[in-house]
């Protein structure tokens, strides 16, 4: 039986991978090590379909070792030791283990002393962010890289070239390239959905000359004027969060409606909670929370049923009042620090080198607000400007202003004399 065209297509070399330029220049980690001929221990992250297991397949390959293919999601222990002995036996051996984050602790645990032996080299995949969906011990022994969704573009020349090629379609479907980048549009960044895309056109109209626009649309399914990544989408997105920047309650459901008919509730809950805590932030954290929570939900029960979630999240976030107070703050703080030496005053250490009438005052709740906290260079400056948008604000920045008429000191020896 022949394989679909997504495992078809599949990438042979670093090289044949189109997009994910930054992991894969010429002078990048991946394609120096594969110069070297040297293996090593890689977790690469990203969304579905952007080629996070079409690299790692490439990359064993041109290395020439063994590779064993493992899904975390339904593999147990005997599947474990069975690659385990198959890679005694075949030196060098890549075991690629796709969604690795669903590798529970004991299984991640079992893996580790086969990685310090050396036993095999370990390409884990996943859609989830590695430094929270997998243990530090595991992680330390890998070098990590992030895939990013393909572009429209490169899912376009994908496409171009799976119908030309002999290992494709081979030149026997009668496809526009309109009609190609159509296909890429919608694809959301998901090379996978692209190939199952194309493969479903070519089988429904495998004996037609001629392919119309509105038998694509039938096949699929979809609306022609759905925007893609590459045309309004990102558009759409800042109307979104501009629109309830701006408490227009309307124009925000409007704009999360055309969001939501791409499906892409990652996305969407991405940016509802970036703005949560961008624009609304200490003036609502009840409001943040609710809809944090909301949008946990969109993506458990899926679409249609995440539209009533997804539309709760906005509309809480369009009606509450706003502060960019905490955002502005720590985007001032990370600007400075991005720009100047990092300092401490040595009572705040760990382990600091002082006498003991000079070390920070554990046992003194009364002297903690006294004490100096910021280098004697940066004393008087600030990085958080207070905003009064909220009663819950406003009774915030009542401490803050209090906090700030206190007098502090840097001398811990005098100030545990004073009563």
């Amino acid at each position: 039986m022949e394989k679909s065209l997504a495992l078809r297509m599949r990438p042979k070399t670093l090289s044949e991978v189109v997009g994910q330029e930054k992991i894969l220049s010429n002078n990048s980690f991946l394609i120096n090590s594969v110069k070297k001929n040297m293996l090593f221990n890689i977790i690469l992250f990203g969304p579905p379909g952007c080629g996070k297991t079409s690299i790692a397949s490439a990359y064993a390959n041109e290395i020439k070792a063994h590779t064993i293919f493992l899904n975390a999601a339904i593999i147990g222990k005997k599947e474990i030791l069975d690659a385990v002995e198959e890679a005694k036996n075949n030196n060098p051996t890549v075991i690629v283990i796709d969604e690795i984050h669903r590798l529970n602790q004991d299984k991640q645990q079992f893996f580790l002393p086969y990685l310090e032996e050396g036993t095999f080299y370990l390409i884990g995949t996943t859609t989830s962010n590695p430094y929270f969906a997998i243990n530090e011990a595991f992680r330390s022994r890998c070098y990590i890289f992030e895939v990013k969704a393909l572009s429209s573009e490169d899912i376009y020349k994908n496409l171009k070239r799976a119908c030309l090629d002999p290992n494709g379609l081979d030149n026997k479907l009668n496809i526009k390239d309109e009609q190609l980048k159509f296909i890429a549009n919608i694809s959301n960044g998901d090379m996978r959905f692209a190939y199952n895309t194309l493969e479903l056109i070519y089988i429904t109209y495998l004996d037609k000359d001629e392919i119309s626009d509105e038998e694509i649309k039938e096949v699929l399914n979809v609306n022609l004027n759905v925007n893609s990544k590459d045309d309004n989408y990102y558009n759409y997105v800042s109307g979104l969060q501009k629109s309830i920047r701006g408490s227009d309650i309307d124009a925000a459901l409007y704009y999360l409606a055309i969001l939501c008919t791409l499906n892409d509730i990652p996305a969407i809950k991405r940016r509802l909670a970036i703005t949560a805590y961008e624009d609304v932030g200490l003036a609502n954290p009840q409001a943040v929370d609710r809809v944090m929570n909301a949008l946990n939900l969109a993506e458990q029960v899926g679409m249609p049923e995440a539209l009533i979630p997804l539309g709760f999240a906005v509309c809480d976030l369009a009606l509450s009042p706003k502060s960019k107070a905490a955002n502005n703050a720590i985007h001032s703080a990370f600007e400075y620090t991005s720009t100047h030496p990092f300092k401490i005053p040595e009572y705040l250490k760990l382990r600091p080198k002082l006498t003991k009438d000079y070390q920070y005052p554990y046992d003194r709740p009364d002297l903690w607000e006294k004490i100096q906290y910021l280098p004697d260079e940066l004393k008087d400056k600030k990085f958080y400007i207070p905003n009064f948008n909220s009663k819950y604000e406003k009774a915030l920045n009542e401490n803050y202003l209090r906090l700030k008429s206190i007098i502090k000191t840097a001398n811990l020896k005098d100030l545990k004399i004073k009563k």
